[in-house]
């Protein structure tokens, strides 16, 4: 064991296994714990915790920083709230494989399905590899944060495929040969594979991964296998709950034949379907009692979401004539939502997301005019003018040139006591963040915090060994992200120090700091001291230092 470096001292070890916290210290060695409980010597780097808590670093197994992680090694913020690894490369999109001039595909994909825009990717993805393995190389040098990489089966498929991969099922050729580069990608440090039930691509098409058939899926599952781990996720049918329960099935099917752990995001609870999520649920325990390895994500924090007319919004996907407006450059999108003439339909067809624009308030404005009505509900707003609430909205953005804010709040996901019993059970884990997309719409980073702030102090759902448990060594365990997830000699020093009476996330801010003019929401996490990667000090007091240790996991 090597010598240590640095020690924490008097901190309170919350040791990521459910055990009761105990007092005590951590040594650190070459980015290993070489010793916990009580260390009698001493360290260039001695740290003094002041009974604050310290306990493994948290993984978030529900991410899309792929592209992110090209101009940004730290995956801000998640860093700052405690995450010391990422899942990427859900949703079955991945960066790669991907031949030389058909990343556009690709690009677009992502564009539509995680609301990334093409003058990002163009200004911040060069797009310099083509295997999977080549696009860990790219991103290895300096990371700040542990990444583990899943093969979007959308990119398998157009890889192999083409154009074809939207057309039809594969043949017993193509299916050999989208084994054989998942193997070799496995091989070259993949964690697993990601596909999708419901996603649509820029021409509102399904994705490549929705027309494959049984015999595709086994096969793939069977070539991940043989690396010794492996994990398929994907995103069930959630439009239609029978369907959904469906996907969940046929899960267990993949996870019986050829061993795999299967996960499924979201599973979550919404009032205008009540019994959903604990039908979900019960599908998953069928599932576990044939033996198979299927289970569910869900996230912490309500479903909240803005929309701003100059961004994007999947809300609005359905929603035919303010999508095709949508898609329109800025100028002429402000003047086609002033059109008087085009008002009308666009107010009829709101009604496919009246729930929604009923609890909307008007969050930040831009205009002198609108200061009147930051923080008030559109449907308070378009009583006292007689109007739709749908042409208030309008008439405000329109005066805003598009940019202001409207916040859909506590509406789905948002009853403490259901989504407490979601968190907790057995067969569902912490995911499900999406950080590092919709970025123009929330900021999925912070679900950590919001847990302990929440779920542990504000609510009394979870114990703080629990919560800890449930995002660390649960997570690690299942997904094979080996010596990770506890606090143990031996495993990696990746650790989070951290206020449990102060831990918060922060409000969301709204920051134009992506490349090509992009912009997108962050927040940034309170109460949290330290953040060590590997046993380097990556944020320190808030701040970012210049460790870069991170490691493809």
């Amino acid at each position: 064991m090597s010598q240590p470096t640095t020690v924490i001292r008097n901190a309170l070890i919350v040791d990521g296994t459910g055990a009761a916290p105990f007092p005590g210290e951590v040594a650190i060695g070459a980015g290993k714990i070489v010793s916990v409980g009580k260390f009698d010597g001493s360290a260039v780097n001695e740290i003094d915790a002041g009974g604050r808590v310290l306990s493994p670093g948290f993984i978030d197994v529900h991410t899309h920083y792929d592209p992110q992680l090209c101009w940004d090694r730290l995956a801000t913020p998640s860093l700052e709230h405690g995450v010391t690894t990422v899942i990427v490369g859900n949703c079955s999109l991945s960066l790669a494989p991907v031949k030389e001039g058909s990343s556009r595909k690709l690009v677009r994909m992502f564009g539509k399905i995680e609301d990334i825009k093409e003058p990002t990717f163009d200004a911040g993805v060069p797009f310099k590899w083509e295997s999977f393995g080549d696009y860990l190389n790219f991103i290895r040098p300096g990371l700040g944060i542990n990444v583990g990489a899943m093969v979007g089966h959308s990119a398998l498929r157009w890889y192999v495929m083409g154009p074809e991969s939207q057309e039809r099922i594969a043949t017993d050729a193509e299916i050999d040969r989208m084994a054989e580069v998942l193997e070799a990608a496995m091989n070259e440090g993949a964690i697993g594979l990601s596909t999708s039930y419901v996603d649509i691509d820029e021409n509102l098409r399904p994705v490549p991964s929705r027309l494959a058939d049984m015999r595709e899926k086994m096969a793939l599952c069977k070539a991940m296998a043989k690396s010794g781990r492996g994990v398929l996720q994907t995103v069930p049918f959630f439009i239609d709950p029978e369907q959904q329960l469906k996907n969940i099935e046929e899960l267990g099917d993949l996870s019986l034949e050829s061993g795999i752990f299967c996960t499924i995001a979201p599973i979550i609870y919404s009032p205008a379907a009540p019994d959903n999520y604990r039908r979900n649920l019960e599908k998953l325990e069928q599932q576990r009692a044939r033996g198979a390895k299927v289970f569910g994500q869900s996230m912490p924090r309500s479903f909240n979401i803005n929309i701003r007319l100059s961004e994007t919004s999947f809300l609005l996907y359905g929603v035919a004539s303010w999508y095709a407006l949508m898609q329109l450059p800025i100028d002429e999108r402000v003047a086609c939502f002033a059109d008087p003439a085009r008002r009308e339909k666009l107010v009829s067809d709101a009604s496919r997301i009246m729930p929604l624009l009923n609890s909307a308030v008007v969050g930040e404005v831009y205009s002198q005019s609108n200061r009147q009505f930051h923080g008030r509900r559109l449907s308070e707003i378009a009583k006292e003018r007689v109007k739709a609430i749908a042409d208030v909205m309008l008439d405000i953005a329109v005066a805003d040139d598009l940019r202001t804010e409207f916040q859909i709040n506590n509406t789905i996901h948002a009853d403490p006591e259901i989504v407490a019993k979601i968190l907790d059970h057995p067969l569902i884990h912490i995911g499900a963040s999406d950080a590092g997309a919709h970025v123009s719409q929330f900021c999925g980073a912070g679900d950590t915090t919001d847990l302990f702030e929440r779920f542990v102090r504000r609510f009394g759902k979870l114990s703080l060994e629990r919560a800890v448990h449930r995002l660390t060594a649960e997570p690690a365990d299942a997904w094979g992200i080996r010596n990770r997830g506890r606090i143990a000699p031996g495993a990696a020093a990746d650790l989070v120090l951290f206020d449990a009476n102060g831990i918060a996330r922060g409000d969301e801010v709204f920051v134009g700091d992506f490349p090509g003019g992009g912009n997108r929401y962050i927040r940034h996490a309170r109460g949290i001291e330290k953040v060590f990667v590997n046993g380097e000090a990556v944020v320190d007091s808030g701040k970012y230092t210049s460790a870069r240790a991170g490691q493809i996991v």
